[in-house]
């Protein structure tokens, strides 16, 4: 016992130290920034030397990254650098970032987490991800090139996002020789361009990733620069971590923690400011509000939690919280509101279409929404504020949005959770856009729902019938007008009240100004819905024949009515069916080419998925396909 005695003593020696040297780590600050630039520029490279130089790399990694190095060639090194990060087979392969990759790293003074980003155009929304929670962004320049638009494109979105610090890295320094000359002219070509877009100030440094110049010590090969190499400014520039603690508290709600019947939290990370017991707080958009009773998270009860921390809050009232709500001081609460100005860059391959109904999430609210046709699209090259009617793949433009319930938000300028969003395609369930919200359109607030004394319930009494929209869909020339005519008919000769809302005869007036692209089609349908919502308000039976190509759109419709008054008919011809009636020669034109946009030719027909009835033309008769929708309607009045 007596000759162990020493071991013991060293392993609690050895214990205290890594407890000290866990509790140093712990409380070193956390940088987050990207890298990011045009394809090629070194961004993967300078990545691994960050690791490589930081003694990042485990043992087995470096033996396997030699091997690797060797298997896919280098210039002259030992190590590939950029297999440290691009580790999809894709990326190594072709030698370019695809996906983001997040890497940790540590020094003496600072913790790190890097996202590396694609430099390819057509990975830009996976650029955007990452400048997302970044702090600061690494803006690579191949010296041989210079400033690309691929570049500006970057540095305007890392901007755009909120970024605060920019570092210039004018990298392959060794491929021109080290010259002076020709990097104080990418220096001088930057700096008008970010003057231009409002970047107050940025750092500039000259460097090689593959060389290891200026990256962790000074290289003998630029003694014409006397600035810091870049883990020095990584590790001194100023985080302002505090920022979103001094800011007001603000709390999303991301769900309702109730264990037992003695126990209701609210759960969260609070996106901005403190909390502590005792505040008295308010949940939007319904203000209602309360007194904070507990601070609550796994490791028990705290006097305080601040910005960046998971709580659950009890409150002292049984008030109504859920899921998406949010909790903010009673005394200064954020703003809510249905219509915005936003910035949005678009994602996804296909175009945005004005007016199609996207999911937009914003913290942890999901709503449904609406944008309007762009007020205009960024030029990334000169800043010009271009016209345009919609935004495609990667493009950047400003736009008014309209939301179906109030959100809760507040400028992206100011807070970050509350102000950025994403959409997302209700069909495919794909992101296809980023946005961060301006201000909110004053009009909203101006614009009040008038009470109306002859309630929709008693006009449908006066007429002695149930509202209705029977919504005609299918392929041009399946037969759907002249169903609707039949049930029209039918429906005047029993004494209901109905109005037939057909898609040639709405656009020789309401529509008279829109075309047929898909975004004109969009915007046809929902002004249809809108008219046909305010038809069975006024106790109507509405018949519409429109071939509506869009999913989205006829359930943009039937979400507009009340429960059970939308019925959608699909009047199912098969093309080449279609095609051979075609009484007024449209399938003609398309086919050789004078008509654009021809569903069914050059424009998709979605099919419903799950229609109320389905009218095989085919087999039915348009006299029997009228008595099958007039019987569906009767059966409602029963």
């Amino acid at each position: 016992m007596t000759e162990a005695a020493p071991s013991y003593r060293a392993d609690a020696l050895i214990a205290e130290d890594i407890e000290a040297y866990l509790a140093q780590h712990q409380r070193k600050s956390l940088l987050r920034f990207i890298t990011c630039g045009s394809v090629d520029d070194g961004k993967s490279t300078l990545i691994g030397r960050l690791l490589y130089d930081s003694k990042m790399i485990f043992e087995d990694q470096l033996a396997a990254l030699e091997a690797d190095s060797k298997r896919v060639g280098t210039q002259g090194q030992a190590i590939d650098f950029a297999l440290l990060v691009d580790g999809l087979a894709a990326e190594r392969e072709q030698g370019i970032t695809i996906d983001v990759a997040y890497r940790f790293f540590a020094t003496e003074k600072r913790k790190f987490i890097v996202a590396d980003t694609p430099g390819h155009e057509q990975y830009t929304r996976n650029m955007v991800t990452g400048a997302s929670t970044a702090d600061l962004a690494v803006i690579l320049i191949d010296a041989r090139k210079g400033v690309l638009t691929q570049t500006r494109r970057h540095s305007y979105l890392a901007h755009l996002i909120g970024v605060r610090h920019l570092v210039l890295a004018v990298n392959k320094m060794d491929l021109v020789g080290y010259d002076r000359a020709t990097y104080d002219a990418i220096v001088a070509n930057y700096r008008a361009f970010a003057d231009s877009i409002g970047i107050a100030g940025f750092t500039a440094i000259p460097i090689s990733g593959l060389a290891g110049d200026n990256i962790t010590s000074r290289s003998a090969e630029t003694p014409w620069y006397d600035g810091p190499t870049l883990i020095e400014h990584l590790e001194t520039v100023e985080v302002d971590q505090d920022a979103a603690t001094g800011k007001p508290f603000r709390m999303p709600v991301q769900w309702v923690n109730r264990p037992n019947l003695d126990f209701r939290g609210f759960s969260g990370l609070i996106a901005s400011g403190t909390v502590k017991p005792g505040d008295a707080v308010r949940v939007l958009p319904s203000g209602k509000t309360s007194t904070v009773s507990r601070v609550v998270t796994f490791g028990g009860d705290l006097d305080e939690a601040v910005a960046g921390q998971s709580v659950t809050l009890t409150l002292a009232d049984e008030i109504d919280c859920s899921r998406g709500d949010v909790i903010a001081p009673a005394d200064n609460p954020p703003q809510a509101a249905d219509q915005f100005e936003a910035s949005i860059v678009w994602m996804a391959e296909e175009a945005m279409l004005p007016g199609r109904p996207y999911w937009l999430k914003l913290g942890t609210q999901t709503v449904t929404a609406q944008v309007q046709s762009p007020k205009y699209q960024i030029n990334v090259n000169t800043m010009e504020q271009l016209a345009a009617r919609t935004l495609e793949l990667n493009a950047i433009g400003v736009a008014n949005l309209s939301t179906d319930r109030p959100l809760v938000y507040e400028a992206y300028g100011e807070n970050r959770t509350l102000g950025g969003f994403i959409l997302i395609d209700k069909i495919s369930n794909a992101t296809v856009a980023a946005g961060m919200l301006h201000f909110a359109l004053r009009r909203a607030e101006n614009v009040h729902w008038q009470a109306i004394d002859v309630s929709r319930e008693r006009r449908a009494t006066l007429k002695n019938q149930k509202p209705a929209v029977v919504w005609l869909t299918g392929l041009s020339g399946a037969g759907k007008s002249t169903i609707a005519n039949l049930v029209d008919r039918k429906l005047a000769r029993m004494n209901r009240h109905s109005f037939l809302l057909d898609g040639d005869n709405v656009r020789h007036g309401l529509n008279r100004d829109l075309g047929f692209t898909d975004a004109d089609r969009v915007e046809n349908i929902r002004r249809v819905g809108e008219v046909a919502k305010l038809m069975t308000d006024a106790g109507l039976i509405v018949l519409t024949a429109f071939i509506s190509p869009f999913r989205a759109e006829r359930d943009m419709v039937r979400r507009m009515m009340a429960d059970a008054e939308f019925i959608e008919v699909h009047v199912d011809t098969p093309l080449a069916e279609a095609e051979r009636r075609d009484v007024k020669g449209l399938y003609k034109k398309a086919r050789s080419g004078q008509l654009k946009n021809f569903t069914g030719i050059d424009s998709p027909y979605e099919p419903p998925e799950a229609p109320e009835i389905r009218i095989d033309t085919t087999a039915m008769s348009p006299e029997q396909a009228a008595d099958l929708i007039v019987e569906r309607l009767l059966e409602m009045e029963r």
